[in-house]
């Protein structure tokens, strides 16, 4: 098993469902597995913190990077899963990129910065952090100075994401961020794609991507080898990643009581079940 894969598996960044037992994503939707990459920062409580602490730091855009890069710097230094990951990523990216021709490396409000700080400070590139307003802060490559900026003309840029699902923060923000400064995102490095669309989407916009776990079946198989699920457990995430939508209907024809029960449960539950319901999500009423 590759390291990352050990990583995302002990620090639960990827989680199973129970056997039929999936779980209830924020949309009303279910599904067998569910992903926190920013958790292989060390820990979850380790990663709620460092959320937290930007949190705190949003309302100050400029200060931010600094104190930011502060954090995940000691991480590096001190947390053995968390190095061995950037490692992993640094060695991943001179692997597949000619380094030479990166000028910049950007991230994206939030996840991202766990992981594009970091590795601007190891390659020695200035970094672009970009917020979900699409405003944008360039620092050097130690973050010891910040200012806002709206142009940086013909630079070819990195993005450094924690993960990709359809890639509509990138669509939506980062890439328009980049363009809107008069350069061009080259390249985008993720830790986890969950192949739902996402990479094509990136392609689609001119952008090379890459990433170094893709939530498939030979993750589902090496979780199999490795005693972390069962066989009725991958039979549910082959078919979840084969026909979503048609396989967790299957299984709610099959179990009607999972929805009734779910909306016996606690609130959070119970609103979940309920968009499902009021949305007809899976065609129930068909």
């Amino acid at each position: 098993m590759s390291d990352i894969k050990q990583h995302l598996f002990n620090t639960n960044a990827i989680r199973f469902c129970e056997e039929n037992k999936p779980f209830w994503y924020t949309s009303g939707k279910i599904g067998p597995y569910f992903i926190n990459t920013h958790f292989i920062y060390g820990s979850e409580k380790d990663a709620n913190e460092l959320l937290s602490f930007i949190d705190e730091c949003l309302s100050d855009k400029i200060s931010l990077p600094s104190k930011v890069f502060e954090k995940v710097l000691n991480q590096y230094e001190t947390n053995s899963i968390y190095k061995d990951v950037i490692d992993t990523m640094k060695k991943y990216i001179e692997d597949n990129i000619d380094v030479s021709q990166i000028d910049y490396i950007s991230g994206g409000e939030r996840r991202d910065w766990f992981f594009s700080n970091i590795l601007a400070y190891i390659f020695n590139k200035p970094h672009i952090t970009i917020f979900k307003d699409l405003r944008v802060v360039i620092s050097d490559s130690r973050f010891t100075d910040s200012e806002f900026i709206t142009e940086l003309k013909d630079k070819k840029v990195l993005h450094i994401a924690d993960l990709i699902t359809v890639a509509s923060s990138y669509i939506r923000a980062w890439i328009p961020a980049i363009k809107n400064l008069g350069s061009d995102m080259v390249w985008s490095c993720s830790v986890v794609d969950r192949m739902q669309g996402g990479h094509e989407n990136i392609e689609a916009q001119g952008v090379k991507s890459f990433s170094l776990v893709k939530v498939d079946p030979s993750l589902f198989n090496t979780a199999l080898e490795h005693g972390i699920i069962n066989e009725k457990q991958l039979e549910m995430l082959n078919g979840f990643f084969a026909n979503p939508d048609e396989t967790m209907r299957n299984f709610l024809i099959a179990h009607p009581e999972f929805l009734e029960n779910a909306l016996n449960s606690d609130e959070k539950t119970k609103k979940r079940a309920q968009l499902l319901i009021d949305g007809d999500l899976y065609g129930l009423n068909n």
